[in-house]
């Protein structure tokens, strides 16, 4: 393996409403919102900065293969159940189309990006 040049320093995500999507992430990570701002703010991860960027004229991406099409997010956890009642009462919605529910969860932030929760992530 190389050195690297540089680290993953923050994971970007376009929104309407960057508080209120800073808090969601913040609670279902359990990162501590570091920036907060109108436009812009900031959720610290164990090294990682989420970020949420208010854009004009956002438009939320639609699952599984609508537009605009955007990466997801993939959150490792141990108890699917659990994890999804947790994250539904923190804000999200579950997708109407769930392609492997027994392995992987696919719920919607607050800002409609889809994201999958899964315990086939290895610690």
């Amino acid at each position: 393996m190389t050195e690297p040049i540089g680290r993953l320093g923050s994971v970007a995500l376009d929104c309407d409403d960057p508080r209120a999507l800073a808090a969601f992430w913040a609670t279902v990570l359990g990162g501590t919102i570091r920036i907060e701002t109108d436009s812009f703010c900031g959720v610290a991860l164990d090294g990682l900065l989420l970020v949420t960027v208010r854009v004009p004229n956002y438009q939320p991406p639609q699952w599984p293969d609508g537009e605009p099409k955007q990466f997801h997010l993939d959150v490792a956890v141990d108890d699917l159940d659990k994890a999804e009642t947790l994250t539904l009462a923190a804000g999200a919605t579950k997708a109407s189309r769930q392609p492997s529910p027994e392995s992987w969860r696919v719920l919607l932030d607050p800002a409609g990006h889809p994201f999958c929760l899964t315990t086939l992530i290895p610690d």
